[in-house]
């Protein structure tokens, strides 16, 4: 069912391999403390103060156990494409018999799954800054208005320092987490000594009564313990870096237990104090220099927790753009040892604008903790469903063994889901609309790129008739290389139909190549390129690449001439069609969308740069287009 990484046999590389999962995996839902019970005790119902504060921490517990321990790490992890997970894994195992269907009503609804974590990875850097700054009003309240400000500020330095990537402050990131989550542990053992009743909250009965006896309360405090589980998908993100094995045991032996007892700990303050208003988080520590160290840690955390985000949406937006659902982007290799790190200029930009309106918008995380739930709840539905079809149809299970699970799963997801529905109106829209976005953007261009395939590719000349076209008298072939980028593995390129016709020449080498990406997260060096000889000096070469990867032309090519193809890189023309997009057209799409594929076809990265050729070595062909 799953293939595990190889896993390293030096115990150190494993400890190393756990304590990163920490600062990757785990930042996100690892800042909830700041925040999330007390917007669960803000919405208990008014019943007596320890069978309220037990309840919610009841719900709390078995929420993160239900989610993350059995869900996640028992089943949904084990559903991994080649070791890689996260939503494109799935995408990609729900349908192993037709590895490039189209925009099916099970695609567009993974698509919009992936689409709401564009909204998480605005909300997160937020909410996780916002909730760590506001320890500050706990230690001085004359810091209140000034917290939204100082959370932009920590915010716009964040975002800046994406360009230099995370390679020198990546090291410290799981050491930092351990201290963090030691840290949570320690302050909530002490505390649960002081109010042992808390753990009654082991017992699930005390959590289920307190919905059913109060089901006018229940969607409320349900929507606020959906901020406990907040980051629970990271766990199947980013299995590729880490392995099923080390994030389970960075959950199990650090995470879970430091989470559970902040948790229990935070309520046994509050039941011990019932008049004091202060955030049960920052009540943890006595004021003055102690709440003052916390407040620094907590956004040292929410920076970590944040960092991870960012890198996550930059690694999302790449395999979109390899899988053909989003338009060419800039993207810089910020680590030459580790092709994962990477940073889109354009993304960056963008989630740092979405970021800091909305601390603006809303300048508390309380408020802002009602636009969380709905993308967090959304997402894990689309993956129950995603990864119901993963089990039928790739594992083979039977109908019966399948859908009682994905169903228990489900009707979880949804009932958190549905208890965030009433915060549509207060904050809630917009991780909703923001997914709406990022899915017309995914489904126009993809819908476009399928139209324009079907129209130069209807009628292409044979790799036979090429061959008659190579040969014949009325072409001059010349000294050089050419390489005509084709879309389509099996046929001639427009380009080369429209650089004969008009120049009347060919190279005396010429080679068809067309990159391809599988729906794999890694392709193998062995099978990286395929390369066939046509006959009359003419080549095809394919080049694969895994949606993980980013495709380099100029290493192709010197791969190409390694394998016997008489060229010489430095004296290569590569030749790419030029998309001319007219509206007006026949075409099966809207017309809202024949305008705005054309305005993405226009900003899309050239491909020359995407495809990092040297840019004196390229001749582009324009193709109108009617759509």
């Amino acid at each position: 069912m799953s293939s595990e990484p190889v896993k390293p046999n030096h115990r150190g590389a494993q400890a190393a391999l756990a304590i990163g999962a920490l600062g990757v995996v785990f930042g996100d839902i690892g800042t909830s403390p700041l925040y999330a019970l007390r917007e669960c005790f803000a919405h208990l119902p008014p019943v007596a103060r320890s069978e309220g504060i037990v309840g919610a921490l009841s719900l709390v517990f078995w929420a993160l156990a239900f989610e993350v321990n059995f869900k996640y790490l028992l089943f949904v992890t084990r559903a991994d494409n080649r070791g890689e997970g996260g939503i494109f894994a799935l995408l990609a195992l729900s349908h192993p018999d037709r590895a490039r269907r189209g925009l099916t009503r099970l695609t567009l609804f993974v698509l919009f799954g992936a689409a709401l974590l564009y909204g998480d990875g605005v909300i997160t850097p937020a909410i996780s800054v916002l909730g760590a700054a506001e320890g500050l009003e706990s230690f001085n309240p004359a810091f209140h208005p000034y917290v939204p400000f100082i959370a932009c500020v920590i915010l716009c330095g964040l975002f800046w320092f994406q360009h230099r990537g995370t390679k020198a402050i990546g090291a410290i990131f799981g050491p930092a987490m351990v201290v963090w989550f030691s840290v949570l542990g320690g302050l909530g053992l002490l505390h649960i000594f002081q109010a042992p009743e808390v753990l009654w909250a082991l017992n699930p009965l005390h959590g289920v009564r307190l919905l059913l006896h109060h089901p006018a309360h229940a969607v409320g405090v349900l929507g606020a313990v959906v901020l406990v589980i907040t980051g629970a998908e990271a766990l199947y993100a980013d299995m590729g870096h880490f392995g099923r094995t080390y994030i389970a045991k960075a959950w199990y032996y650090c995470a879970f237990p430091g989470l559970i007892l902040n948790y229990f700990g935070q309520g046994a303050y509050a039941l011990a104090h019932p008049e004091d208003p202060t955030n049960p988080f920052f009540a943890l520590v006595p004021g003055g220099a102690p709440r003052l160290m916390l407040t620094a840690l907590s956004i040292g955390a929410a920076v970590i927790a944040s960092q991870a985000m960012i890198s996550g949406t930059y690694s999302l937006t790449r395999q979109a753009i390899q899988l053909g659902y989003f338009p060419r982007l800039q993207i810089s290799h910020t680590n030459p040892d580790l092709s994962g790190q990477i940073y889109l200029p354009l993304v960056n930009t963008l989630l740092a604008v979405g970021s800091i309106l909305v601390v603006v918008g809303f300048r508390s995380s309380a408020n802002l903790a009602a636009a969380y739930g709905i993308a967090v709840t959304g997402t894990m539905a689309v993956t129950t469903v995603a990864f119901y079809f993963v089990v039928r149809r790739r594992w083979q299970w039977s109908i019966w063994r399948a859908l009682p699970l994905c169903l228990l799963f489900l009707v979880f997801d949804l009932s958190l889901f549905g208890s965030n529905l009433p915060k549509l109106l207060h904050g809630g829209f917009f991780p909703i609309v923001m997914g709406l976005g990022v899915l017309a953007v995914m489904h126009t261009w993809k819908k476009g790129k399928e139209e324009i395939f079907r129209q130069v590719y209807a009628n292409e000349i044979t790799e036979a008739e090429l061959c008659s076209i190579a040969c014949s008298g009325h072409i001059t072939r010349v000294r050089g290389t050419g390489v005509f980028m084709a879309g389509n593995p099996t046929g001639t390129p427009l380009v080369l139909l429209h650089h004969v016709k008009a120049n009347k020449v060919l190279h005396e080498t010429v080679v068809l190549l067309s990159i391809i990406t599988e729906e794999l997260p890694y392709v193998a060096a062995a099978d990286r390129l395929e390369i066939r000889e046509i006959g009359n000096g003419v080549w095809r070469a394919l080049g694969r690449y895994g949606y993980m990867e980013s495709p380099d032309v100029s290493v192709l090519i010197e791969e190409i001439r390694a394998r016997g193809v008489p060229l010489k890189p430095s004296e290569a023309t590569y030749y790419f069609n030029r998309e001319m997009i007219i509206t007006g057209g026949d075409a099966p799409m809207w017309e809202w969308q024949k305008h705005f594929y054309g305005f993405l076809s226009r900003n899309a990265r050239q491909a020359r740069d995407y495809y990092r050729l040297p840019p004196m070595q390229i001749i582009e062909v324009g193709l109108p287009i009617q759509l």
